[in-house]
């Protein structure tokens, strides 16, 4: 038995969350929400361009969550690292959603894995923040990534609150599946996400797979783990106008394969793997040189960062740098554009908590070659709204990817499904399922106050 099952004692067989399924099906009665609750994102501030730095499908589900929780009354408070003094100490997101920026360690040049070193001074102006308010404040802390389970850890523990956290990437799981050359994560955050699994009153999972590797990898009690699907907003991702109309605002010819990769320039996302299934294609038929365009739209990240070049010189390596185009990232709404262009959405990455980007895509119908890792099985439907690959080799991805090129209706048949597929992941429904998972640790905790008098 895990220290937390241990900890919780008496919690099996009753009126819990289920380990596997939504949890606003499942509840036998609603417990009461929570009124404001504090968000903790250390590394990467929601106000950030996703596909910069470490900003990337964490920022989106951060933001897209705490604007449908403040739809439903719950108050949002997201504390984020400070990067710039220009920053004002606080901004409104949105209605109800909060941003507060925290002083901790210089405001650039600081890497996320020098940031264990700030979280003292983090959790200092957190406290400080907290201070300044009435007792009973926050009802309950969300904290996302493990450098912010550390500081939710101690903030409920001052504060009397359930600690409810979502890992977004797990160390064990990243480092069983690197990329040729990635750097595996230290031993030190392995320990961090143990310390947090223990300390958590409740644990928030993309999928059931991802469940299973906190049961696995970190021995969570099973029945702290609760599965909510992220979404997505359908309102700005979606068909719209079609393909033929964003291809014409981006300049993209109308009747070319456009295989696109969207997303942080780093090993892990593997767009090398891309390229070398273009070059394969290429080489099987020259002729789709004429009529082939491949967007790569993201900047480097991570590991990436030692070779932000590396990219482009492997492009010219492979004699394809006339249909490869480097575009810098986006705005949502421009992202949005370029899904609807592509003919086809390629993600091989080695590990995806979920895979955000493959949702966005196909709610823009557009459908998706995918590795069949982390939350893309339950991102990307087989067959249907796309292809899994089973592994990471380039003529695998480049014999999935050539029906899109001599078939034809398969883009628009693939695109409608994925369309249809996607409209099952709305945020609304995601922040719903939040929210009861919010209560039903908020009624754990006061059961458990009750029984130990």
């Amino acid at each position: 038995m895990s220290q937390h099952a241990s900890r919780l004692g008496g919690l099996r067989g009753r009126s819990h969350i289920p380990f596997g399924a939504p949890p606003h099906q499942r509840l036998r009665r609603i417990p009461r929400r929570p009124r404001r609750i504090a968000m903790l994102s250390v590394h990467t501030s929601p106000l950030h361009q996703p596909g910069t730095g470490d900003a990337g499908g964490m920022n989106v589900y951060i933001v897209e969550l705490a604007k449908r929780l403040a739809a439903i009354d719950i108050e949002v408070e997201i504390f984020t690292r400070a990067t710039t003094a220009a920053l004002p100490p606080s901004v409104e997101l949105a209605p109800g959603v909060l941003v507060r920026h925290v002083d901790a360690g210089p405001y650039e040049g600081l890497a996320k894995e020098e940031l264990p070193a700030q979280l003292c001074a983090f959790t200092h102006g957190v406290m400080r923040a907290w201070a300044g308010h009435r007792p009973g404040y926050y009802d309950l802390v969300h904290s996302h990534y493990w450098l912010s389970g550390h500081v939710g850890w101690l903030a409920t523990e001052r504060w009397g609150v359930p600690l409810v956290h979502a890992m977004h990437t797990m160390a064990k799981v990243k480092n069983a599946a690197l990329a040729a050359g990635d750097t595996p994560e230290p031993a030190a955050r392995v320990i961090g996400e143990q310390q947090i699994v223990r300390a958590a009153d409740r644990l928030i999972a993309n999928t059931g797979g991802e469940a299973d590797e906190l049961v696995h990898h970190y021995e969570a009690a099973r029945e702290l783990v609760a599965v909510v699907h992220p979404g997505v907003n359908l309102d700005r991702f979606r068909p719209a106008d079609g393909r033929a109309a964003a291809r014409a605002r981006l300049g993209l010819p109308a009747d070319a394969l456009i295989p696109l990769f969207a997303g942080r320039i780093q090993p892990l996302k593997a767009p090398d793997i891309l390229l070398h299934a273009v070059a394969h294609l290429l080489e099987e038929d020259p002729s789709l040189r004429e009529r082939m365009v491949v967007p790569v739209v993201g900047g480097p990240s991570g590991s990436g960062l030692a070779k932000p070049e590396g990219l482009h010189k492997l492009a010219a390596r492979l004699g394809i740098c006339d249909v490869v185009r480097f575009r810098p990232p986006c705005t949502q709404d421009e992202l949005a554009d370029w899904y609807r262009a592509a003919s086809v959405l390629v993600m091989p990455s080695y590990s995806e908590s979920f895979g955000l980007v493959a949702i966005e895509a196909q709610a823009c119908g557009t459908p998706v070659v995918a590795a069949s890792v982390g939350g893309l099985p339950v991102a990307v439907r087989d067959g249907v709204s796309g292809t899994l690959i089973q592994g990471h080799d380039p003529a695998d991805y480049a014999r999935a990817l050539r029906p899109f090129a001599s078939e034809a209706g398969r883009v628009e048949r693939m695109g409608a499904a994925a369309a249809r597929h996607a409209e099952s992941f709305g945020w609304d429904t995601a922040a719903a399922a939040t929210a009861d998972v919010y209560a039903e640790a908020m009624r754990e905790r006061r059961r458990l106050r009750s029984a130990h008098g």
